[in-house]
């Protein structure tokens, strides 16, 4: 008898075949299904040469010491405000998407978000004050570089977003200058 023409050849290769079909359907599932719900991170934007140079100081020991004191009594002194502006927030959106806000609540907690913020900011310049007296006159000016860095590249960030392609939610913003503060007599 022939072996191509044997039974057990021809179950063997039908066997064989019907794995391979589908398997090669398990792929092509995979493939148009599951795959495409893990999404890749996909690189927009390179930094290597858009970051400026990074400013050093040149501590000493002592001041390294000295400013790390600074700045560990600096953020124990505002992580208090910090967690309540945190909390003051979620009840400010807690309270906004109600179907009927009390108006007075959301008014009254900005106006406490917005005095802590104060608060955070004029115990920000003083910090920096207080970690400038430790610098020689060199050093400041280093120093006033790399905070100016610091927060010209936190701000850059954070509209950072009007610059993208005209999308969904984007498409009708332009920015706006700030409204001028009320004049005092």
């Amino acid at each position: 008898m022939d072996f191509l023409s044997s039974k057990r050849f021809i179950t063997t290769s039908l066997v064989i075949l019907v794995i391979l079909n589908l398997t090669l359907m398990g792929v092509i599932w995979w493939q148009n299904f599951v795959s495409s719900s893990c999404q890749t991170v996909e690189v927009t934007r390179y930094y290597s040469g858009s970051r400026p140079p990074r400013v050093e100081l040149e501590l000493t020991e002592k001041q390294k010491t000295e400013f790390r004191k600074l700045r560990k009594a600096h953020f124990r002194k505002t992580m208090p405000t910090v967690r309540k502006i945190v909390e003051l927030k979620k009840a400010l959106i807690a309270e906004s998407v109600k179907p009927a806000p009390d108006k007075q609540k959301l008014a009254a907690f900005a106006d406490s978000i917005g005095q802590r913020q104060a608060w955070l900011e004029t115990n920000l310049a003083n910090h920096f004050h207080e970690l400038a007296v430790l610098c020689t006159s060199s050093q400041r000016d280093s120093l006033e570089k790399m905070l100016g860095n610091i927060y010209h590249l936190r701000y850059q960030k954070m509209s950072s977003w009007r610059h993208r392609a005209p999308g969904k939610y984007n498409r009708e913003m332009k920015p706006v200058a700030p409204p001028l503060p009320p004049e005092k007599p």
